[in-house]
């Protein structure tokens, strides 16, 4: 063996070795651009629908909202998140609240589940119940981790503000909008 054909082979062994250490620089930016950049969830209401329903001469109204809340978790790891309150109000005055129970939601998926909520407007004063059309929003937060591969932990928390109107002639859910 000359002395040439060891440095034509050494240089063609560098050279694979470079080419090899881009590709996987290559992977591991992509990689982290798109599987590890953790989103937070989205949370709304996905139905809504009124259970029982009261009036008095008061202008005062007692009913239970049934609802289905969905956890659309986006990310590659699953979303578990502690109990949080939904606030559902009327003209920025609380009128209700649900508990949204501790859980999980599995990566890439939405996890749906059915509350119901008493709203009782006792003591609130308002032109709409005499229109005939109940206008009402909800707020809520859900706080917890996004796990990534067992080792990754990134607290998130996604937030719900939705409006909708109550037509209080049929009882029926209006016009539901979540932002």
């Amino acid at each position: 063996m000359s002395k040439g054909e060891g440095k034509r082979s050494s240089k063609k062994c560098l050279a694979y070795v470079a080419a090899f250490v881009v590709f996987q620089t290559t992977i591991i930016l992509v990689f982290a651009l798109t599987v590890m950049k953790v989103k937070s969830p989205k949370v709304r209401f996905n139905a809504m629908a009124v259970e029982s329903f009261s009036s008095n001469n008061n202008n005062s109204i007692n009913m239970r909202l049934l609802a289905q809340v969905t956890i659309k978790n986006t990310n590659f790891g699953h979303f578990k998140y502690q109990n949080s309150t939904l606030s559902i109000l009327y003209n920025g005055v609380q009128v209700g609240e649900a508990i949204i129970p501790r859980g999980r939601a599995s990566a890439r998926k939405t996890k749906k589940f059915n509350i119901s909520v008493d709203v009782s407007s006792e003591g609130l004063s308002g032109n709409d119940m005499n229109s005939g059309v109940l206008r009402l929003s909800s707020r809520g937060k859900v706080s917890g981790k996004v796990h990534l591969m067992k080792v990754i932990k990134r607290n998130k928390s996604g937030e719900m503000k939705c409006d909708w109107n109550i037509n209080l002639a049929t009882r029926q859910v209006q016009d539901l909008k979540c932002n």
